[in-house]
């Protein structure tokens, strides 16, 4: 891996890394100018020392960079040089649009993956060791290394499965052909709103016009709405119990908490206020104590969700799927592992993903690990154990590569 001198950039001023509670003070802040057209704000650790093999983390929603913070000091003191980026459409980085109604097709998932090679190039490096995701960035992850095995040498795919590109649509027969089978999801998602008890997919209702505002300016301010999605998603929530859901119908899909199938005629921010932990469980939330809850919150209170909301509009509408197509039956052949929490319902939340990722998607899958004590936030509430797990995979990566 070639390492040539990173840009200098410019130091993140008032958001300095050293004056955010949480962070470590091995961990630096800066902007990278002309990151496939974004001003790129990234955290980064290990940067002292050049020449160190470099790590990219990609955060999902909603999320920071900062959402690496436990995991980045214990990754940087085994020898890496690691980098966590705001991704288009989160907190420091500029350059995205934030409209609505703008451009969509900037937030299609082989763009935000571009971006993730233009960071690597900027920062001088031909090649990473491995890129890790988690949540969104976990689909990002997939994709980089799918696409771009040169670079991404490996692949860390954390929460949310990868079960593979969308597949062409052939017809076996002329007789199939002119009978186009009925959609699955779209039959369940659908059929979710006739259910005795009403029902709407949470991908769906973030790509509508009113969820921004339904959680920027909810009733229980941001802050609550925050530590109340944060918690109903973590081990913290006695209600996590994921397990395998039989298919692809809405009885099925409504098995899921309503953070996943929401009640048809409640948006997020009323969803997740009954779940909102007393004063008790917020001060034994060692994981996400107030002060570090409150850099999420100022970071949504200054950009807003809609960013990040974008990212679902692109899955929704078709538009990643389309431009996807092109790589129909392609694989991740770079070493692999998955890790999520136990508790995280994100590993069933599309019926079948984890398992066509294990059998098919991923071709050297070294690990797939579900964390006792976590929920979906894995990197935080267990950062030690996924921290560990993470170094083993590299490990076992690096003796996988040079097989013969």
């Amino acid at each position: 891996m070639q390492d040539r001198t990173p840009p200098a950039g410019a130091p993140a001023a008032p958001g300095d890394a050293q004056r955010l509670p949480g962070l470590d003070r091995s961990i630096r802040s800066r902007f990278i100018d002309g990151v496939n057209g974004l001003r790129m704000h990234i955290l980064e650790c290990g940067h002292e020392q050049p020449g160190r093999p470099m790590l990219l983390l990609l955060h999902g929603f909603p999320e920071l960079a900062y959402s690496w913070r436990k995991v980045m000091p214990l990754l940087a003191q085994a020898g890496y040089y690691v980098v966590a980026p705001d991704q288009r459409g989160y907190g420091q980085t500029t350059g995205w649009d934030p409209d609505y109604d703008g451009d969509l097709r900037q937030f299609r998932i082989l763009n935000v993956a571009k971006d993730a090679l233009a960071l690597v190039q900027a920062l001088g490096r031909d090649s990473v060791d491995a890129v890790f995701g988690h949540d969104f960035g976990s689909s990002v992850a997939a994709w980089c290394a799918l696409t771009r095995p040169d670079v991404f040498r490996a692949v860390a795919l954390m929460s949310a499965p990868f079960a593979g590109p969308p597949s062409l649509p052939f017809a076996i027969d002329t007789a199939a052909a002119s009978a186009p089978a009925r959609d699955p999801e779209a039959a369940a998602r659908e059929g979710l709103a006739t259910l005795a008890r009403p029902r709407k997919h949470y991908q769906w209702y973030y790509s509508g016009r009113e969820a921004n505002a339904d959680m920027r300016d909810c009733a229980q301010g941001l802050a609550a709405f925050l530590r109340a999605y944060y918690h109903v998603k973590s081990a913290d929530w006695a209600g996590n119990a994921p397990y395998r859901l039989s298919g692809w119908s809405a009885e099925d899909l409504a098995q899921m908490p309503t953070y996943y199938i929401m009640d048809r005629d409640q948006d997020m921010a009323q969803t997740v206020a009954v779940h909102m932990p007393d004063a008790a469980a917020v001060a034994a939330c060692n994981w996400l104590p107030d002060a570090e809850l409150a850099v999420y919150a100022d970071a949504y209170a200054r950009t807003g969700f809609q960013g990040g909301l974008q990212w679902y509009r692109a899955r929704t509408s078709g538009l990643n799927a389309d431009e996807c197509l092109m790589f129909s039956r392609a694989r991740i052949t770079v070493p692999s592992v998955f890790i999520s929490g136990a508790s995280d319902w994100g590993v069933y939340q599309r019926p079948g993903d984890v398992e066509r990722m294990q059998s098919h998607a991923c071709t050297r899958m070294l690990g797939c690990h579900l964390i006792p004590g976590a929920g979906h936030w894995v990197q935080q509430e267990q950062a030690a154990e996924t921290a560990r797990l993470l170094l083993e995979f590299l490990a076992a990566a690096a003796a996988d590569s040079r097989k013969p």
